[in-house]
């Protein structure tokens, strides 16, 4: 049997990466192209979506030139992407406006609006999860009052995983993992309900929702034009795909309720998988994509973005020197945490620069520094109040469940094992770190495997696609005093609520909570 090969796509909106595996999961070749977003108004977060095609189309190319295989030895693909946001397309597949980003907030009003009229109370028990502004159907009530064009030129409202794949295939179709965290969806069922678009006051929407499928349904084949542009076989199939949290959560082999995963991005992802949903309480549920699964998330931007400002405010005039010495910049700040002792800095971080998980007024601080502080000592905070910030959504989630067996990380400081050691002391459970560098392009291309029967299933995917080579499992006496350092964070948030409150009344905070 010839060598089989499975091309995943992760368009997470400020980065096009593509990624072909091996049938083992082995990672060949990566390339990725950046696109920009766009600001044209305060609150306001958009792509150009042809741009953001034009770059995906590039790296897909890019990847199946480095990994130097015949296109026709690629036997499916998948593609996975930001959750929620809008994507509005006419009949071809062409976008009619830009995409709008799922950090988009010009939609506030709506959400507000619906909240006061105990709407949120009301679909809940069918969608799940909380209201946000990013969410199709606030920026779709938004698009209907104030560029009732665009409606009548729209033909689809698609995701952002399923306008690539339209791109692809000319062929429109929702999916299930990701259409059931816009609040558009029963999640009981997989699918629309007609009371929640009238409830949200979006009767002309429905018709312009595609059709739904499964994860693992092929929904399409690469068109000539696209084979054209992206350098793939036409006739490629191409699977349904997934939501980036699933994508993620399937590459870590989250199958059933014995691991709990973590994402440290830029958003901070906390997820399980369970055969019984929660409906309240938690930020969002939805369905998974292993049959009969749902999966319930906390999450906030409160994870490793916090780390880039680091960067950016100490390290700056350092970056030329940590590349001479052989150290990227990530390596150097590691260093400088590793070389700090754990009981030693005696500092807080709150990580919300971006936006927090305990109320809208909250803002990062750095409490305790005195003069002896040096940078390294700022670092080791850095790193432990952003893991202090995971550990605030494991208890929310510890409210439906048990402790894990263990906790799968991802993300850019999963690369780190200074960080992940922290991580299974402070969270006081064992840490593994899947291998690979691009977990949501191997979920997705795990899905087209199972979509062509490379795999029988998910599971058969599971057991041949991934595997954990890192596992740290908590230190007795530094775990000790992080349930310290733990406490005293916990009591610091109730402590500067008032602050927060004053300052943003004085108008010191115009912090605006993105949602995933």
């Amino acid at each position: 049997m010839s060598e089989t090969f499975l091309l995943g796509i992760d368009n997470g909106g400020t980065v096009a990466k593509a990624a072909v595996f091996s049938r083992d999961g082995r990672e060949l070749a990566v390339a990725a192209c950046k696109t920009e977003s766009l600001t044209p108004l305060q609150g306001w977060v958009e792509f150009d979506a042809e741009a953001l095609w034009q770059a995906t189309a590039a790296a897909v190319r890019n990847a199946i030139d480095k990994a130097a295989i015949p296109p026709d030895k690629i036997a499916a693909i998948g593609c996975t992407g930001h959750g929620n946001g809008v994507y509005l397309v006419d009949a071809d597949g062409h976008p009619v406006r830009n995409a709008i980003f799922s950090a988009d907030t010009r939609a506030r009003e709506y959400v507000e609006r619906w909240t006061a009229a105990g709407i949120d109370r009301v679909v809940r028990p069918k969608t799940m999860q909380s209201l946000w502004p990013g969410q199709p159907n606030a920026l779709l009530a938004w698009l209907a009052e104030h560029e009732p064009d665009i409606v009548d030129r729209t033909r689809w409202c698609l995701m952002c995983k399923d306008y690539t794949r339209m791109r692809l295939t000319g062929e429109a179709f929702a999916e299930q993992t990701d259409m059931s965290g816009t609040s558009l969806l029963d999640v009981r069922t997989g699918h629309y309900d007609a009371e929640l678009l009238d409830a949200f006051g979006l009767g002309t929407w429905g018709e312009k929702l595609p059709p739904v499928r499964l994860a693992t349904d092929v929904c399409g084949r690469v068109t000539s034009t696209a084979a054209a542009l992206t350098g793939l076989a036409p006739g490629t199939p191409v699977a349904g795909g997934l939501f980036d949290i699933d994508a993620c959560a399937l590459s870590s082999a989250l199958l059933d309720e014995h691991q709990l995963g973590m994402t440290f991005g830029t958003w901070g992802i906390n997820q399980y998988v369970a055969p019984t949903p929660v409906v309240d309480k938690v930020f969002m549920t939805s369905r998974y994509c292993v049959p009969g699964y749902y999966l319930m998330l906390e999450g906030s931007a409160t994870s490793a973005a916090n780390l880039e400002w680091f960067l950016a405010q100490f390290l700056g005039p350092d970056t030329r020197l940590a590349h001479e010495d052989g150290l990227d910049p990530y390596a150097r700040v590691d260093a400088w945490v590793d070389q700090t002792a754990v009981d030693e800095a005696g500092l807080i971080f709150l990580p919300f620069l971006y936006g927090s998980s305990v109320g809208a007024d909250a803002t990062g601080c750095l409490i305790g520094l005195s003069a002896r502080h040096t940078r390294c000592h700022v670092a080791r905070a850095v790193y432990e109040g952003i893991v202090f910030g995971h550990l605030l959504h494991l208890k929310r989630l510890l409210a439906f469940r048990a402790m894990p067996e263990t906790i799968r990380a991802s993300g850019g400081a999963a690369r780190s094992d200074v960080w992940m050691q922290m991580a299974a002391d402070v969270l006081q459970c064992p840490v593994e770190v899947p291998d690979g560098m691009e977990m949501g392009a191997l979920g997705a291309a795990m899905c087209a495997a199972v979509a062509i029967g490379v795999h029988a299933d998910y599971r058969a995917a599971c057991a041949a696609m991934t595997r954990c080579s890192r596992r740290f499992v908590p230190r007795e006496n530094p775990a000790r005093i992080y349930a310290a350092k733990v406490a005293r964070f916990a009591r610091l948030l109730e402590t500067l609520e008032p602050a927060w409150a004053d300052l943003a009344w004085r108008g010191g905070n115009s912090n605006l909570k993105d949602k995933p």
